[in-house]
């Protein structure tokens, strides 16, 4: 009996989840070994990186200096001046990127690259202050810096023990903790964020308010005494959905397209019926100059899909959820 080729085949996708699940497993234990590492040395590096009056110089060779580049994109948006200089390059003329209130923070896994070994001691005589992010405690590096950040060793979950996997993380998760703690020291809010982020779906979620979605015609209104016909005109009209009731210039209620179909289906005499009589008594409202994804909140809440939108105690308007998707908020 021929047995087909597949027969004697190891079952190919358990081994790439069984990779999978491997690698993950073994940074994400790294990464609690990390966490007990955290000492006060890290925080002398955080209350170093407040105190100086000049920027963060990042800097690194091969993955390390990828990581930096990460780190550095992560601490300008959040409100921390860095700057990433390449480690070769620093010893080929870059140097001149490090001025005299500069902090220089130095990553790297073995702390005994050429180019480390060259950079580190530069920087030094400068007059800088070195921060040295690196596993090797005993490396040159370690011993040459001011400050350290000490990622421990772990193996890499390249089965060869190689590429720059668990030990990339952890660089980089040491980076985020790094920026996490500078921001909440400085009180780094959401409308520093804003200030730093105002383009893309994320800056409009922190500074797009209610009242910059609203058109000029985004106020539709009748009165309780209204007629059916009246409160229907005014809902296509404008096209949102729903009216507001105005009653001697109060809100009195809100009237959806949905009330009108329950209406409709009804026994309702229409001829007689007036606004007061369908209208919502207790609408869902909120503040003009609140935050838009504030009212996205609310709708996805009440799942509903109008909100009216009150000024000082007056009626201003009705934001449509349409209104807040389309401006791509989210």
């Amino acid at each position: 009996m021929h047995l087909c080729r597949r027969d004697f085949m190891p079952n190919k996708q358990s081994t790439i989840l069984a990779s999978a699940r491997r690698t993950l497993e073994m940074e994400g234990n790294a990464l609690l070994q990390l966490a007990q590492c955290v000492d006060s040395r890290f925080e002398e590096v955080v209350r170093t990186i407040l105190r100086c009056k000049g920027r963060l110089i990042i800097t690194g060779i091969g993955k390390s200096g990828n990581i930096a580049q990460k780190i550095v994109a992560t601490l300008v948006s959040t409100g921390q001046p860095a700057v990433f200089m390449h480690a070769a390059d620093a010893i080929h003329g870059d140097l001149g990127t490090i001025q005299k209130h500069d902090v220089v923070l130095c990553i790297s896994k073995s702390g005994d690259s050429p180019e480390i070994k060259v950079l580190a001691p530069l920087v030094k005589s400068m007059g800088n202050k070195l921060i040295g992010m690196v596993s090797n405690e005993k490396s040159f590096l370690a011993k040459h810096s001011d400050y350290l950040l000490h990622t421990p060793t772990a193996k890499e979950a390249c089965p060869n023990n190689l590429a720059p996997t668990v030990s990339t993380t952890l660089q980089l998760a040491m980076g985020d903790a790094l920026a996490v703690a500078l921001m909440e020291q400085r009180g780094f809010g959401a409308g520093d964020f804003a200030r730093v982020h105002p383009g893309g779906a994320l800056g409009k979620k922190l500074y797009t308010r209610v009242n910059d979605l609203l058109g000029s015609d985004a106020a539709p209104q009748v009165t309780p005494s209204s007629s059916i016909k009246q409160v229907i005109v005014e809902i296509s009209s404008k096209r949102l959905g729903a009216t507001a009731v105005i009653d001697k210039g109060k809100l009195a209620g809100v009237i959806t397209d949905g009330d009108i179909r329950r209406m409709l289906g009804g026994k309702n005499d229409l001829a007689k019926t007036k606004a007061a009589d369908i209208m919502g008594r207790s609408p869902k409202t909120i503040e003009g100059n609140a935050l838009a994804v504030e009212a996205f909140h609310l709708l996805e809440k009440f799942n509903i899909t109008t909100l009216v939108v009150m000024q000082d105690g007056k009626y201003k308007g009705i934001i449509h959820l349409h209104d807040i998707l389309k401006e791509g908020i989210f």
